[in-house]
């Protein structure tokens, strides 16, 4: 055999036994695959007797219990008989005695609980937010909200303007906001009803002040509709959370918020948005080094980090309250959320932040404009007369203050515990400091002039 591995799509077994039905199943269920028996699992082949009633029964029994038809064929090595069984991708889902099962890397998993939901709306092309509410009616919808977004919508040139005339029935049925069974989509309750709480106890978005990961002083819980949240949003954040710097160009005073804002209502879009609102709420938390959000769902199987930060198809996880967002004109264009963050940040000239997967959600840091006290703004003095690899990675932390010990090694090729040392040498000399943590902090420079060497 050329075989050598199990993988996504091949599995070895050495004898035939019924609960291998599993594995069938999940190929169906993924990409297909192809099962051998009378193979080991190093890919020597073994060998496998019977062989006219296997031929008979291993089609019987896949057609019997999966409802699929596969490939069964004979193979011949050294003078030893095995089996390849054939599957190929199924559109419909397939079960195996009332339960799913899907290819993961060389094994076989069970699904259950949100991991089932997805996989079923996935494989009958539907979104989360396109499932109709059996208990939710039109009176669960807020008017003003609605005509808000009417106006918006014709604003931005995405409705006419006879969308004002049309009653909520009419301009839902437009809007695809009703299922097959006329049942309102869980999108219009998620960005228009007048109690999302009702219909989903886990629909809020906190927002928190901490003194550090832990250590809460105040916070905020959202509950309303997901368009009257995206405002209330900023008015809080606004108010209590972040500070603005204060200017004059002549007697008109200026306020600028400590992160750009156009990133930071990109960032909030995106949470809302793309959000499992199966999962937990969404958090925002404000630090003295940064602020945070998260929100729960993990990235499309389609999509990766690296994805994000260059230009990418847009998968959004809820379809539906996608569109109605950019028909309200909030965003423009699909797939285009994280380009627009990272060139504010620039345009900002604070650290860029870091976007990650975490606790089965996706998170975004920001970090403080700390450009007067680390990176390219600091005094020219600092740090002269640093030599050789000192200097190096001096220079780089000072131009990326964002920057973590992993890149720093890619950057001068050195190892990372040589970077360490190399570090603490520079906190020993009083000329960087470590504000914040490991993950979501930064390098401060040390713009003292008893740091000058």
């Amino acid at each position: 055999m050329s075989l050598k591995t199990e993988n996504e799509i091949v599995e070895f077994k050495t004898v035939w036994k019924d609960e291998y039905l599993k594995h069938i199943c999940s190929f169906a269920n993924n990409n297909g695959g192809r099962l051998f028996v009378g193979v080991s699992d190093i890919g020597v082949v073994t060998g496998i007797k019977n062989i006219k009633k296997l031929l008979e029964d291993i089609p019987n029994k896949i057609i019997n219990y999966l409802g699929i038809i596969p490939r069964v064929e004979l193979h011949t090595e050294n003078n030893l008989h095995y089996v390849e069984i054939v599957i190929d991708k199924n559109i419909e889902p397939i079960s195996y005695k009332g339960k799913f099962y899907i290819r993961s890397g060389a094994t076989t998993q069970e699904l259950n609980g949100r991991a089932l939901q997805n996989f079923l709306l996935r494989k009958n092309n539907l979104t989360w937010d396109e499932i109709g509410i059996e208990y939710a009616s039109l009176k669960d919808i807020d008017a003003q909200t609605v005509i808000k977004f009417v106006e918006k919508a014709i604003l931005a040139n995405r409705m006419t303007p006879e969308a004002r005339n049309y009653d909520i029935k009419t301009l839902f049925q437009n809007l695809n906001l009703f299922d097959n069974k006329g049942l309102i989509k869980r999108a219009a309750i998620l960005a228009f009803s007048n109690n999302p709480t009702k219909f989903f106890p886990a629909f809020s978005l906190k927002i928190g002040r901490f003194v550090n990961d832990t250590d809460i002083v105040i916070q905020d819980v959202i509950e309303d509709n997901l368009f009257l949240t995206t405002e209330k949003i900023f008015q809080i954040l606004k108010s209590k959370y972040l500070k603005s710097k204060i200017s004059y160009q002549g007697i008109q005073r200026i306020e600028t918020l400590e992160y750009p804002e156009n990133a930071l209502r990109e960032a909030v879009l995106n949470a809302v948005i793309h959000r499992d609102y199966s999962g937990t709420y969404t958090q925002m938390k404000v630090k003295d080094t940064g602020l945070s959000i998260w929100n729960a769902g993990n990235l499309p199987e389609q999509l990766n980090i690296e994805m994000l930060k260059q230009q990418h198809v847009s998968i959004p996880r809820n379809r539906i309250l996608a569109n109605l967002f950019f028909r309200a004109g909030y965003i423009e264009a699909w797939g285009r959320g994280m380009s627009v963050i990272f060139n504010e940040c620039k345009k900002y000239k604070i650290p860029q932040p870091n976007i990650s997967e975490n606790s089965g959600g996706f998170l975004i840091n920001f970090f403080k404009d700390v450009g007067k006290d680390v990176g390219k703004d600091v005094g020219k003095d600092v740090g002269k007369g640093l030599q050789g690899n000192l200097e190096q990675i001096f220079k780089i932390i000072k131009n990326n203050p964002n920057i973590i010990i992993p890149r720093i090694a890619d950057k001068t090729e050195l190892t990372e515990r040589t970077i360490e040392r190399y570090i603490a040498k520079l906190k020993n000399m009083k000329l960087i400091a470590r504000v914040g943590g490991k993950k979501d902090g930064y390098w401060e420079i040390l713009n003292n002039n008893e740091n000058t060497i």
